[in-house]
């Protein structure tokens, strides 16, 4: 079965394009030029990703996918957004996003980066745990815990904790990260990975005395 893209775009030939280039790669899709339809399509339809503007009439995007996120919708979402600066895709990852496209874009970048979240988030289906230290990831469920405490995580930041975790003691580059975690390198810049690993961190480690995550300064990655 062909996976099924729900896009939120308020600028209607933006929306029909980005449907007409993803039902050439064999997609299918569901368009809505606001949020105010978008729950009731998740809780109908098994919608494989979210491809979401920001700028929308009647809510901001950012703060519509973090509504769903505390519903326990998690669904992958990517942000297709003119918002630009560092704070503001920051921002777009906190509140829940998968993967940020700054607006103008190519089709072909859109379709890479589709692509690369479906495999993402399809990868590890599979049953079965890893741990590190006092943290546990249920691949299955694809849920983490730290001292068995539940950690909300994107399917992102889950995906990026298991590969630094099956590779404990090896230092993974931006370039490994890019290819293995994100699906490709050709359209991410290293600070998409400066960013995500920023956030892993605030996350399993808000207090700042574990130290699970260590920066080796012009290499990459690894565990402490």
């Amino acid at each position: 079965m062909n996976a099924l893209i729900l896009i939120v775009e308020d600028e209607q030939d933006i929306l029909e394009l980005m449907e007409y280039h993803l039902s050439k790669e064999g997609f299918e899709t569901i368009g809505f030029l606001n949020t105010k339809h978008v729950l009731a399509a998740l809780e109908e339809e098994h919608i494989d990703l979210i491809l979401m503007d920001r700028n929308l009439p009647g809510a901001e995007g950012s703060e519509f996918v973090e509504s769903l996120r505390k519903r326990g919708i998690h669904t992958p979402v990517i942000f297709v957004s003119a918002k630009h600066k560092d704070e503001e895709i920051e921002q777009g990852f906190e509140r829940g996003g998968d993967d940020y496209i700054t607006k103008p874009f190519s089709m072909k970048e859109l379709i890479l980066r589709v692509k690369a979240v479906l495999r993402r988030t399809k990868k590890l289906s599979a049953a079965g745990d890893v741990t590190y230290r006092d943290i546990s990831l249920n691949l299955g469920a694809r849920s983490a815990f730290i001292e068995g405490k539940p950690v909300e995580l994107t399917k992102l930041e889950f995906d990026l904790l298991h590969a630094l975790i099956v590779n404990e003691n090896v230092v993974l580059d931006r370039d490994y990260l890019l290819e293995n975690v994100w699906g490709s390198d050709e359209v991410y810049q290293d600070r998409t990975v400066n960013v995500a690993i920023n956030r892993l961190k605030e996350k399993i480690d808000p207090d700042k005395n574990k130290d699970y995550i260590k920066t080796v300064r012009g290499v990459g990655y690894t565990l402490c």
